[in-house]
């Protein structure tokens, strides 16, 4: 798009543009339709509205005044997104430099492409939060591993699989968001429970058998749970999110397999070593986090920690400070620990502690109400970007409609069928909030009196964002094009992105409830398995909702209202129309992992004592510092997706990282004691008919490796992570 205050037919500013669009035409796949060459025939009596045009009489790429035009390109369905941007490279290299000329790359295929790096920053604060948790840098390294084979293998089955289905560009980092997260979480609940057995006995076999008798069977659990809910998608039979489901599905499933199968041969190899942490190996540890950090920002100095890495490993075997043991801390009894306090307080004013959490998941979801459904186009893209300005420039040249024209298509169904085009056209250009309309172009110019199809173009007033855009198609659907084809067979059709919007927007309020519903009844049949009780997976269930709500609010806040736009990088627009469903089915599966992991434990210390009190500040106590540790994890990790260039992406992450740290702070340590404290004893009530016809599931069940084991349930206690 370019823009000369001398007009663009101005014999110097024709001289610098022609040889940049004649220059890239030699390219295989690209077409370049230059607005110096382009020509649409100029009706004989012009229509009243000829004058609102958009652009000249039979130059559809020049705007009325002759000061903005723009040129067409083209692409062959084989070029990918790194070739059209390689191609938008050249084009940005070869803006000429003519005073008073401006000249702005637009269109996102020509957008500026830099490979998603943002789990490079998400590993970079896993490590730090990782070593802290566990004061070991093996037991740091061993998450990590675990997360970055299952999600190789996960994204590598993921491409397989696009040769089959319809799989979007961005599903692999999606894949790789969740994956990274849920593997280092699934790793992080084993060793933790692999340590636990090393502190109670030392014995390294009988630890990683009950660590996977018990948390192994939880992480399967948890990943089967994840992956059926996103799986549920496929109830929505759009091929685009099957594609998306899919590839997710496959990735989680990759982690958690890893999690059972290659985390044991890597415990079988560390044993007791597991424990010990010198200093060289945390100083190499921090220095790898530093460089994790500067591939992920593109910063390269930070780089420079990985040659320092690697001298303070070499200096290790000669300096006997750095080959010293790091100290650790000893474990405080459970009633000493913060949580435990924190739970018995929540408990001793559980109906403030209900109002309050529930007052804060409430206030957040409040922008949910106002959730617009659309798709972002370059007009979302930050102001400082070429193709935000070459977006600018054509509103500001053809009018703000130009950049999302409606497409109308009509097909003649019997020989009188043309006779009703011309007063479609008619139609269509009167219809109240369009400006013009192009066309009917014949999809056989040879013979345009018999073509078997026709196209017109329609330019509305509005933006294709503007909500008045959206009622337009509507209003043309419904009433204008009915009235002007009568009783005639023509059949007409309108598409375009805006039409695309509201079609499928229209199609998932459809079919998301019934995904939804299905979700739900799902996971409370299945707690309900689980726990034996009606009061808990009801009061999970709501849980989940709230904190999904909330999370839902915060998405719209940024993204549609635009606030803190600018630390984010976008500015505010419509949400797209799949990102509420897939973020549910995320962080529903994500937050029953939470769940049923808190809850097990609740369930497992009162059915040793009897106490409903107890048993809640016990068991949040216990499991306090692996969530805590997890959900950190999780935290960091989708976060620093907030920091790629997809707006899609971004919203994932911000999504995610909010539910998350909702889910570990407000929903666990505010309603879960403080509802369960309320309900007392009815907590685990289940009608006597109901549970002799339910199956018997259990989650966390060690491997009876002795009598003492089978009548005590044989569980080590858990004090979380181990000491920092």
């Amino acid at each position: 798009v370019f823009r000369s205050q001398s007009g663009v037919d101005d014999p110097a500013v024709r001289a610098a543009m022609e040889p940049m669009f004649e220059e890239r035409r030699p390219h295989v796949g690209v077409f370049v339709a230059c607005p110096y060459e382009a020509a649409i025939p100029v009706p004989e009596a012009p229509s009243p509205r000829a004058s609102q045009l958009p652009h000249m009489p039979g130059r559809p790429q020049v705007s009325s005044d002759g000061v903005v035009a723009f040129a067409r390109v083209d692409f062959a369905p084989e070029l990918g997104f790194s070739d059209t941007s390689a191609l938008g490279g050249e084009f940005r290299r070869a803006i000429p430099d003519l005073p008073g000329l401006q000249v702005e790359i637009g269109g996102e295929a020509l957008s500026e492409f830099e490979p998603p790096q943002a789990e490079f920053i998400g590993l970079s604060f896993a490590i730090i939060v990782l070593i802290l948790a566990f004061g070991s840098v093996m037991a740091m390294g061993l998450p990590v591993a675990v997360a970055v084979a299952g999600v190789g293998v996960g994204i590598a089955l993921a491409v397989i699989l696009s040769n089959v289905l319809s799989v979007p560009e961005f599903a692999t980092t999606i894949g790789a968001m969740v994956g990274i997260g849920v593997g280092i979480d699934y790793a992080l609940l084993i060793v933790t429970r692999f340590r636990d057995g090393l502190a109670e006995d030392g014995a390294v076999e009988r630890s990683a058998l009950v660590a996977f008798g018990t948390a192994g069977r939880a992480v399967i659990f948890a990943g089967l749970t994840v992956v059926i809910s996103l799986l549920g998608m496929l109830l929505v039979g759009l091929p685009f999110v099957t594609g998306l489901a899919v590839a997710a599905a496959l990735t989680v499933a990759a982690t958690m397999i890893a999690s059972v199968t290659l985390l044991p041969a890597l415990l079988a190899l560390a044993r007791e070593r597991i424990e010990i942490t010198r200093w060289r190996g945390l100083a190499a540890a921090g220095c790898l986090s530093v460089v994790l950090l500067g591939v992920g920002l593109g910063f390269r100095p930070l780089l420079l920690a990985a040659p320092l890495g690697v001298l303070v490993l070499i200096a290790g075997f000669v300096v006997r400070p750095l080959r010293g043991v790091v100290p650790r801390r000893p474990r405080a009894p459970l009633e000493q620990t913060v949580a435990w306090r924190w739970s018995r307080t929540v408990q001793a004013h559980p109906w403030l502690a209900l109002a309050a959490g529930a007052a804060i998941l409430v206030a957040m979801a409040a922008p949910t109400a106002s959730l617009r459904l659309g798709f972002a186009d370059e007009g979302n893209f930050p102001e400082g970007t070429t193709t935000r300005r070459a977006y600018d420039l054509l509103a500001e040249g053809f009018g703000p409609g130009f950049n999302g024209p409606l497409i109308v298509t009509a097909v003649p169904q019997g020989p009188r069928d043309r006779e009703a085009v011309a007063p479609l056209l008619a139609a269509l250009g009167a219809a109240p909030g369009v400006v013009s309309v192009n066309g009917p172009l014949p999809s056989d110019p040879r013979d345009p009196g018999g073509a078997p199809a026709y196209m017109l173009q329609v330019f509305p007033e509005t933006s294709p964002q503007d909500p008045t855009t959206g009622v337009l198609v509507d209003r043309l659907r419904a009433e204008v094009i009915p009235a002007a084809v009568g009783e005639s067979s023509l059949e007409v059709s309108v598409t375009g992105l805006v039409a695309l919007g509201v079609d499928f927007t229209d199609y998932l309020s459809v079919r998301t409830p019934i995904f939804v519903a299905v979700v739900l009844v799902l996971s409370f049949l299945l707690l309900m398995v689980v726990f034996r009780s009606l009061l808990v997976p009801l009061k999970a269930v709501i849980m989940n909702l709230l904190s999904i709500a909330a999370a839902y609010g915060v998405v719209v806040a940024v993204f549609q209202w635009g606030w803190l736009g600018g630390v984010v990088g976008v500015d505010a627009g419509p949400i797209e129309p799949f990102i509420p469903m897939m973020l549910f089915a995320i962080v529903f599966g994500l937050s029953m992992d939470y769940e049923v992991f808190l809850l097990s434990r609740v369930r497992e210390e009162y059915d040793r004592s009897g106490d409903a009190v107890a048993s809640v500040a016990d068991g949040l106590a216990s499991t306090a510092g692996v969530i805590t540790a997890a959900a950190a994890i999780m935290v960091v990790v989708f976060a620093s997706f907030v920091f790629e260039e997809n707006r899609a992406i971004k919203m994932f992450g911000l999504g995610l990282a909010v539910a998350v740290l909702l889910d570990a702070t407000v929903v666990r340590m505010l309603l879960v004691p403080a509802a369960m404290e309320l309900l007392g004893r009815r907590n685990w009530w289940l009608p006597g008919w109901l549970d002799r016809v339910l199956p018997r599931l259990t989650i966390e069940r060690p491997p009876e490796l002795e009598p003492a084991a089978a009548t005590t349930g044989g569980r080590a206690p858990s004090g979380g992570p181990g000491p920092a």
